[in-house]
């Protein structure tokens, strides 16, 4: 049975200084000055982030970026996040984050008041002159003491300054502003900083059109970060319109630098946007956006910003690509980060290399599961291990941990299509090595997630074994992942784990002769399909409508009525509406296998055979997509599914033509369902056979189909008693019986 698993996507989006992509973080809480961050806050973050500051003030660019990640991630991130204001569920990835552009916040604001400085030494003396200094320096001794706020206030009595004829007063003031600006920012007060730029633009628009581009884009940054870290979709599209307005206010030809950077911010905008909305104009948008950037930002010209440009643009085609039934974005989004790396090289910015990397695998892991061969996932396999060379446990345990996780999920996905389980294997190490600093108390939605994941991976390694343990330990993990992952707080993430146990009770319930686990996969199912709808989500409500009518398809062969089967028989034609071949077609295929079972099940029990043709009709579709070169053990399924459905028909007609066909399939799926790789399936596969040998006996009279019956019913029952399946040791059981009593009743 398929499952879905969430992918942590660490995707570290690289821009320049002051342009930063990244997940929205909630709400900040006030300080004590009811604006943002108080003074005490402001100097504990200087205190636990002071490694950072020093990575900020000794490094700039891409380089220092990935520095203050890497150095942010070794703070103490629950106190961190608790200073930030942060919620004590926000993701890991979202403190890091957070951390890291306050630190780069700092540094910039000091940075920005030395510039101030300079300013005012090239005033001529005088009044003017002395009055500027003596403000500028009051902002900087506050600002040193972390009261922020003192020092807004010293600089805004700078406002004179907007007066004076002088082009260094003129410059002096507009730096005024910006710098309040952004130390607003720095307190989380955002309301606070669009206010301060749109009140000194329009008195920048008496002035020069240079002076309000720059106001104007200090706008847009302002807007973008709040519409970011709070979840604010209405500042997104204030930080859209001021972006806009900027890049109409600047001449491409004159500053073309200015320009550029105007592009990228506005294609952030969009990107972050866009991603919160269902349809696909923004994220084309900013792919555009983008695009107009590198333009300016070329290779040439610029290297690094070039390729920091292409992992955005990179993220942008991977979003629109996961949202496209097609691959074209996918592989436009693998050129941009393979580009990227051209120039974002391991000796020049080792972290941002793992970034971009790490960004690569997810793209070639999406690719890949929409892909028949494994290549693909093969090669983000190995992007995710050369990632981790740099992104290492000791230098970024929370990036290290989320490039595991990822991993995880392109093993799996490479183990699903294969038929051992060393892939299965290693998904699982992967994903418990994430959880050892993915912990529950540390980040506890993180935890969750990677608990999810690590169930998934169990599922299918139990699926492959003769024992239940790796499933009880499959369904323990995705019920250690509800206790974080809540309706409440996360309701799709809630659906996709309720999924996910629905699917290991459906493994485990199969196995047993009472029907408690199966009931309780139907009503997994079902929670999830409240939050699943199809409206919001066709593919998923399609996967859990398909899972379901495997649950009830299961409860239905195990009662005597037929209501169950007709149950399951609407839940995958409802699937089918939205797994079209054209669309998925491994899906589409899977769910044809599936109808095909449910309606054999219900021909068995009707006296025709319209059920059973319609059966055979429906393996016969899924095998032309899953083939035996592309998924194995899934056509080695299909293959044993056809077989039952024929060998039934076969017992109601004359013939022997159909119970030919039938032991056909059925040897033919027992070429990649060995003993040794798949027991149970297996067994089935020979008890199937046995019954086979039965009807063919029951035709020809001939005694050695009973043989051979129960020769391979004997072997069946083998598996079966190591694995302890109770429910199948009684079918075998009973069949040997029977083929015995026939055997014994002949002359």
């Amino acid at each position: 049975m398929k499952r879905f698993s969430v992918v942590l996507m660490a995707l570290a989006v690289l821009a320049p200084a002051g342009v930063t992509l990244m997940a929205p973080i909630p709400a900040l809480a006030q300080g004590r000055d009811g604006t943002g961050l108080g003074p005490a806050q402001v100097r504990a973050l200087r205190v636990e982030l002071s490694v950072a500051i020093t990575a900020a003030t000794n490094a700039r660019g891409a380089a220092g970026a990935a520095r203050r990640e890497a150095e942010a991630s070794r703070a103490d991130l629950g106190r961190v996040g608790q200073l930030l204001g942060l919620p004590p569920d926000a993701s890991p990835e979202n403190v890091v984050q957070a951390a890291a552009r306050w630190v780069e916040q700092d540094a910039d604001n000091r940075n920005k008041l030395a510039d101030m400085t300079e300013i005012v030494d090239r005033i001529e003396t005088g009044e003017i002159r002395d009055r500027a200094a003596f403000f500028v320096e009051e902002a900087r001794t506050a600002f040193e003491d972390g009261r922020l706020q003192d020092a807004d206030r010293a600089l805004e009595q700078l406002a004179f300054l907007r007066q004076s004829a002088s082009v260094e007063a003129g410059d002096l003031w507009i730096g005024s502003v910006t710098t309040r600006a952004a130390f607003a920012r720095q307190r989380q007060d955002f309301e606070g900083a669009e206010q301060i730029g749109l009140q000194a633009r329009q008195e920048a628009r008496r002035r020069a059109r240079h002076d309000d581009f720059l106001l104007t884009s200090d706008l847009g940054l302002t807007a973008y970060q709040r519409g970011n870290e709070r979840g604010d979709n209405a500042a997104l599209l204030r930080a859209i319109d001021y972006y806009s307005e900027a890049a109409s206010l600047v001449d491409r030809a004159e500053s073309p630098d200015d320009w550029a950077a105007t592009q990228n911010g506005l294609g952030n905008a969009l990107q972050t946007l866009g991603s919160r909305e269902s349809g696909t104009a923004r994220l084309e948008e900013a792919v555009a956006a983008y695009r107009l950037s590198l333009e300016e930002n070329t290779r040439e010209r610029v290297p690094l910003d070039w390729a920091l440009t292409q992992n955005n643009l990179g993220n942008a085609l991977q979003s629109l690509g996961a949202r496209e039934s097609g691959t074209p974005r996918l592989e436009e989004a693998i050129v941009a980060y393979r580009a990227a790396l051209e120039e974002n090289t391991r000796e020049r910015v080792p972290l941002g290399w793992a970034a971009t990397q790490n960004n690569l695998g997810n793209a070639l892991t999406t690719l890949g599961e929409r892909e028949s061969g494994t290549a693909r996932l093969e090669e983000a396999v190995a992007a995710y291990r050369a990632a981790l060379e740099e992104r290492t446990r000791e230098r970024v345990p929370l990036g290290w941990a989320a490039t595991q996780n990822n991993l995880g999920t392109a093993l799996q996905s490479l183990g699903e299509r294969e038929s051992g389980t060393a892939r299965l294997e290693e998904a699982v190490a992967a994903y418990r090595a994430s959880l050892e600093e993915y912990t529950r108390e540390r980040v506890p939605l993180g935890w969750a997630l990677t608990q999810n994941n690590l169930g998934t991976a169990l599922q299918s390694l139990g699926e492959r074994e003769s024992g239940t343990a790796r499933l009880e330990e499959a369904i323990a993990a995705f019920r250690a992942s509800l206790e974080e992952r809540t309706r409440e707080r996360v309701p799709l993430d809630w659906a996709a784990t309720q999924n996910g146990l629905g699917n290991a009770l459906q493994s485990l319930g199969s196995r047993e002769s009472a029907p408690a686990r199966l009931e309780e996969a139907v009503a997994a199912y079902r929670l999830s399909l409240e939050e699943n709808t199809r409206e919001r989500v066709p593919l998923d409500w399609a996967r859990i409508q398909s899972n379901l009518g495997g649950a009830l398809q299961s409860l239905g062969a195990r009662e005597s009525g037929t209501a169950r089967l007709e149950e399951a028989v609407a839940a995958y034609r409802a699937a089918l509406e939205e797994n079209t071949r054209e669309r998925v077609p491994l899906d589409w295929a899977w769910t044809q296998n599936n109808l095909g079972s449910a309606l054999g099940t219900l021909g068995q029990r009707e006296g025709g055979t319209a059920r059973l043709e319609e059966a055979v009709a429906a393996f016969r579709a899924a095998l032309e997509e899953r083939t035996r070169v592309r998924v194995p053990l899934d056509w080695a399924m299909t293959q044993m599914n056809l077989g039952a459905t024929l060998m039934t028909l076969g017992a109601r007609e004359s013939g022997t033509a159909r119970l030919e066909e039938a032991v056909a399939a059925y040897r033919a799926s027992l070429e990649e369902y060995t003993r040794e790789r798949v027991p149970l399936d297996w067994a089935l596969t020979m008890e199937n056979l046995a019954l086979t040998y039965e009807a063919l006996f029951e035709k020809s009279s001939d005694p050695v189909w009973l043989d051979r019956g129960q020769v391979a019913a004997r072997d069946a029952l083998a598996v079966y008693q190591e694995a302890g399946a109770e429910y199948d040791i009684g079918t075998s059981q009973d069949l040997i019986a029977r083929l015995e009593a026939k055997r014994a009743a002949l002359p």
